[in-house]
């Protein structure tokens, strides 16, 4: 290949890659996952650090499960600072940053964090091998499991808790107070 069809393949490449972490935000936010899921090569895996704890998931079946119940808690990702190391050929490494909002509650900051990519070239495409995510703050952990709905009360029984009986003194307290 001539230089500068080289120069135009690594170019295009990085486009392609530069992409890929813009794309996974958009399916982030319209909870697209078997959108977000093909952006993951067929062996794909991302794991995800918070505190001393990793959980992560390979493959499209299992990446599948774990964006369904990570999406849960509405995350609305927000990246930048996007550097990519290329040095041509079928992989490339990269890193990115990133705040979190709420979409759930009015955009409030949730966390920070950033990514360590592995990209690989799979039948002409740029693809995720790896997603790292190292969480610097998390107010959500979107790998805990998610609560037991709690039990529906039944007819006529009421949540709140009985009325305690007023005590005697409690009149002379308010009396005093007030005086």
């Amino acid at each position: 290949m001539g230089k500068q069809k080289q120069t135009l393949q690594d170019l295009l490449d990085r486009e392609a890659i530069r992409d890929l972490p813009l794309r996974y935000c958009d399916c982030v936010w319209r909870d697209n996952i078997p959108a977000l899921v093909k952006l993951f090569a067929r062996d794909g895996e991302f794991v995800i650090r918070i505190g001393d704890q990793e959980t992560s998931a390979k493959g499209h079946a299992a990446l599948l499960e774990f964006y369904a119940q990570g999406l849960g808690i509405a995350p609305r990702p927000f990246i930048h600072n996007h550097v990519i190391d290329h040095a041509g050929g079928r992989e490339a490494t990269g890193r990115c940053y990133l705040d979190l909002r709420s979409g759930k509650e009015n955009m409030r900051f949730m966390g920070a964090g950033h990514y360590a990519d592995t990209y690989v070239k799979e039948k002409g495409e740029w693809k995720f091998l790896r997603r790292h995510f190292t969480a610097l703050r998390i107010d959500e952990d979107p790998t805990a499991k998610p609560a037991a709905p709690a039990r529906k009360p039944r007819a006529g029984v009421s949540k709140r808790p009985p009325a305690r009986p007023a005590s005697r003194n409690a009149s002379k307290v308010r009396k005093k107070v007030s005086s």
